[in-house]
Parts: structure tokens; C-alpha cells; sequence
């Protein structure tokens, strides 16, 4: 050490492992690193493998370079560390990969920020973990949407569906977000607003009087929504119900999930603190799953709806690492307490949605006013109120003088048009009082499939025959007489709880699923082969614009 220090000085007596550059590859062969690195870039692109599927590719690849035995080969664990270290994110199928943002080669991860609530929510579906009870009598996992506030991480809206989530439903959770949360009559006073103390809520009552029964959640309307680029959150519909709300679309960039990676996380939240203690947790994947998984005795999709609305108050009286206050730094806060604060610097906006703010976030096609009505699908809409524009262009231009026309999925008994004076006008179908239940068309189409006819034309004769057809399957069904077949069918529109509200007129059904307007047909080829036993009648829940925005 003397030697060291008359040569060095103080440098001659540091530990100088400590200041060796690291390297990924230790002090492995670069002939070793090279064949490892060929051989990762000849197995991009396909089919993902075992790790040690890689070590006769790399033997065989140094055997090429410098001939049989030049080379040492490396021992296994050597061999496992350098493909380990040198995979790229999300490029190994098993193994200790090392856990790291999983972003475009070359592209910069930038976390998401956001200062006020409502400026960036980011939207996502995807298959909750835990098996639930259709209404068809299968077990299988229902999906789940949810809309998640960066500035404040409040889960602003979750809903369920047992099928695939369309673009109506999209549309439906903006409305969701934008309006105070209603209290369960069961749930204890704790989980409502008027006693969260980290919520103003007197302050914001004498804004807002629907937060009388509200939740202890945080809403809010949207600024920005940041989706992905599925076919639901980039349809005509979405886009034109947030146009609707005054809210703009940011997709994310393709094959960048770390563009939304905060909804992404709180899946794997609602996973770990949610579903791992229901019955029937199906974890995260094939390899997690229990044996007797499906012998549980699981809940419906209605009452996992119900579980998980309560459980999200819940949530948001829980500290989350993400959100800290500039005067409290080293404390981790609430959603409810990030809400509270950010609120009061930011202000509230009452956002009171009417009846006419839901039917203009149904689906939207355009159709010209023919002498005999409006025809979509075979089906003929008329009223005397169409007399003066029988035949007529609609007055917006770019359309080819067809109107605009909004309906309802799931009960196709009626539409509503935008006539001259910019209000939408209910038009019924001409048969709907002779089908007295609501209907979705893929049950019309079914009927239409399966109706034995000898003319095959379009007549008002044969559109009611298809109308008593109708009429006679529902009854079946509610009788509880119908087979197999027809009560898988109709199980099919039967989707989320909604208030059991009827028009003073007319009801109309469930506003979730399937959406004929872009081309999201549901195909019967995956029903069951007819029989003659009889199956449970299935419930129809119905749905009415006005009564939803009346019920606050």
C-alpha cells in the first residue's frame, strides 16, 4: 500500500474492483457474445421458445464463425446469463428477465402527468381473472372496462359485460364518469360522501345537489381520453360521443403500452386486491391456475358488478405511491385526498347529463326517408311526423341526403332521427306494438334465418310474419318453453344490470353490446344444436335515456 501510494497517491490505495465499468457480459468471450447475439436476431419475429432451445443454435453458430472446437464452449448457467442480460424487453418467454418498461426499441419513455383532474384519462378492456355466472348458465371470465384519472388515479368508471365490449358500451362509460356515483342503500354510511372526511363535500353540495346520495368516489368530466387503437374506442360511435361531451381522443402510439401504462397497471391492482379473494380466481395465467377453479360456487356478472362497485370506494380511501403533495412529499395519498386538492385549485363544473345527452350517445348511421318510412335491416320505421320529408334530402351536406339516425343496439324497436329543427324524434318501428319486448338484430337476424317462406321479397306481409315469429320466441322464452338454442340466443342480449325503467310510452333495452352499425355482427354459428328441452326464460333488463338522467 506504501508502494501503491508513492505511485499513485490516494487513487493507488482505492479498491479498484469498484471502479471496473460494468458490462452486461462479465468477462465472457465476445466470439460467445457475438453467437448470442446472432442467434436472438434469428429468433425474432417467431415463435417464442425455451431458453435452452437457444444453446444448440449458439454452439451451432460458433462452429460456422471458427471452425469445430476453436471456441470453448460455455457452461449452461454462463450461456442462460448472457441471453438473459442481452434479450431485449418482453423478447424471453421464461426465465429471470429482467423486469423494465416494455417500450419500442429506441423510443423514450415518457411517464404520463397530468396536473388537473379529468386532463388525461386513459380507457382499456380487458378479461377480468376470475370466472363469473352467465345468464346462459357458462362459466367464463367477463370483461372488464375501466376509465382511470392520471392526475388523481381515481377509477372514474367500471363496468362489466359478459360479451365482448362494443362501442356503445365505450360511449356509455363517458357518461358514467361525468356524473356523481349513487350510494347502495346497503352500504354502510363510511363508504358515502357526505361522511369522507378528506372529500368537500358541503362545499361542493351547494354546487352540485345530486351529491346528496353520492358515493365516496371522485368524478369528473374528461378533457382528454388516451385509448388504444382497438376497433371499440376508434368506432364512429365513441368518437362521436366524446365529440358529443367536448372531449378529445388520443390514441396511443401503436405497439407502445407504456403510452397508457397507468390503466395497465391498475389492472394488475383490481387482480391482486379484488379478484385473488373471490371464488373462482382463475389468476394470471394458465400456470397460476387452480385445479378445482371452475367448482366454485361463483357469482353472477350482476353481483360482481355490485362486489366491485363497493370494492372501488374502497379503493379510493387506500394511499397510492403515485400521488404525493408538493407540501407533503414523503407522504403517499388517497385518490380521494389527491381529488379533494386538486379540486380545490382546479374547481368543479357540475356537468348535469338530460335525457337528449344519452340518446346522443347512441350509435349513429345515416338512412334516407323513403314514401313507405325508413328501412334498416328489413325493418320499416314510420310515423306521420316522417309525412313532409318523405323522399326528401337531408339538408346535411356530404351525405348523400340521408339522414341522421340514432338507435339503440339492443332494443331495435324504435329509432330516433334528427329532423330539421335539430331535436331527435322517436320514430317505432311499425310492428313494435305487436312485439312487446326489446329485441337487439341479432335476434332479428336469427328470426330471418330461420323463418320458412316461400318469396323471398321484402314485404310489409313477410316483415310481419317475421314480427309474429318474434313475438312467439319471446313468449316461449318468458314462459320458461323455450329449447336450448333460442335460450342461449336471447341470454345473449341479456348483459349488464341497468335500472328497470320504462318509458312512459315505450321501454327500450339495455344500451350494451353489440353495435350493427360497425359491422360487429355476432355470428350464431357457436350455438348450441337445437333440442326440444325447455330452458329458464331469461330477464330483460330495460334501459331508458330519460329515466337514467332523471334518476340523479
Amino acid at each position: 500500500m506504501r508502494l501503491a501510494y508513492r505511485k499513485q497517491g490516494l487513487w493507488g490505495l482505492l479498491d479498484h474492483r469498484t471502479t471496473r465499468a460494468s458490462s452486461p457480459t462479465g468477462r465472457a468471450d465476445e466470439r460467445v457474445v457475438a453467437a448470442v447475439r446472432e442467434a436472438l436476431r434469428r429468433r425474432r419475429g417467431r415463435s417464442k421458445g425455451t431458453i435452452n432451445g437457444l444453446f444448440p443454435l449458439i454452439n451451432q453458430i460458433l462452429e460456422d464463425r471458427h471452425g469445430p472446437g476453436t471456441v470453448p464452449a460455455p457452461s449452461q448457467a454462463t450461456l442462460y446469463r448472457l441471453v438473459t442480460n442481452l434479450a431485449r424487453p418482453g423478447e424471453l418467454p421464461s426465465g429471470p428477465v429482467r423486469q423494465v418498461p416494455a417500450s419500442v426499441d429506441g423510443r423514450a419513455f415518457t411517464p404520463a402527468t397530468a396536473l388537473r383532474p379529468g386532463e388525461q384519462v386513459q380507457v382499456d378492456t380487458t378479461r377480468l381473472d376470475v370466472l363469473a355466472l352467465f345468464d346462459d348458465g357458462r362459466l367464463a371470465r367477463p370483461e372488464l372496462t375501466i376509465a382511470v384519472d392520471v392526475a388523481t388515479r381515481a377509477i372514474l368508471a367500471a363496468v362489466l359485460c359478459p360479451s365482448a365490449t362494443k362501442a356503445v358500451d365505450a360511449a356509455l362509460l363517458l357518461a358514467e364518469m361525468a356524473v356523481p356515483h349513487a350510494a347502495r342503500p346497503t352500504w354502510p354510511d363510511i363508504l358515502r360522501m357526505d361522511h369522507a372526511p378528506a372529500l368537500p363535500h358541503q362545499r361542493l353540495a351547494a354546487l352540485d345537489e345530486r351529491l346528496a346520495g353520492a358515493a365516496a368516489r371522485p368524478f369528473v368530466l374528461p378533457e382528454t381520453i388516451v385509448v388504444d387503437r382497438g376497433k371499440v374506442f376508434v368506432s364512429a360511435a365513441f368518437t362521436a360521443a366524446c365529440e358529443h361531451l367536448g372531449i378529445s381522443v388520443q390514441p396511443a402510439p401503436p405497439r407502445a403500452p407504456t403510452a397508457k401504462g397507468i390503466v395497465e397497471r391498475t389492472f394488475g391492482t383490481i387482480n391482486a386486491l379484488f379478484c385473488q379473494h373471490l371464488p373462482g380466481y382463475t389468476g394470471s395465467d394458465v400456470t397460476r391456475r387452480g385445479p378445482d377453479t371452475e367448482k366454485d360456487t361463483c357469482y353472477s356478472v350482476p353481483q360482481l358488478q355490485d362486489l366491485l362497485d363497493e370494492w372501488l370506494v374502497h379503493y379510493h380511501h387506500r394511499p397510492h405511491e403515485g400521488l404525493r403533495h408538493p407540501m407533503m412529499p414523503k407522504k403517499a395519498l388517497t385518490p380521494n385526498q389527491m381529488w379533494a386538492a386538486l379540486v380545490a385549485v382546479a374547481g368543479h363544473v357540475p356537468v348535469p347529463l338530460t335525457g337528449r345527452d344519452y340518446l346522443e350517445l347512441l350509435p349513429v348511421r345515416w338512412q334516407a326517408i323513403t314514401p313507405a318510412g325508413i328501412t334498416i335491416h328489413h325493418r320499416t320505421y314510420d310515423h306521420d311526423l316522417l309525412a313532409p320529408y318523405r323522399g326528401q334530402a337531408s339538408p346535411v351536406a356530404g351525405r348523400g341526403g340521408k339522414w341522421e339516425i340514432h338507435y339503440n343496439p339492443h332494443d331495435v324497436r324504435q329509432i330516433w332521427i334528427r329532423l330539421p329543427d335539430g331535436e331527435l324524434t322517436e320514430i317505432p318501428w311499425i310492428h313494435r306494438d305487436h312485439v312487446h319486448q326489446p329485441f337487439n338484430d341479432h335476434t332479428w337476424q336469427h328470426i330471418r334465418t330461420h323463418a320458412h317462406h316461400n318469396n323471398h321479397d321484402d314485404s310489409q306481409q313477410h316483415e310481419a310474419g317475421l314480427a309474429d315469429a318474434l313475438d312467439q320466441l319471446m313468449r316461449r322464452v318468458h314462459s320458461g318453453h323455450a329449447t336450448t338454442t333460442e335460450q342461449a340466443l336471447l341470454a345473449r342480449a341479456t348483459t349488464l344490470p341497468v335500472p328497470a325503467a320504462r318509458h312512459p310510452q315505450y321501454g327500450t333495452g339495455p344500451i350494451t353490446g353489440e353495435s350493427a352499425q360497425h359491422g360487429e355482427d355476432d355470428s350464431i354459428d357457436d350455438l348450441p344444436e337445437d333440442d326440444t328441452r325447455p330452458a329458464a326464460a331469461a330477464g330483460f333488463g330495460l334501459y331508458d335515456a330519460y329515466e337514467e338522467a332523471d334518476k340523479w
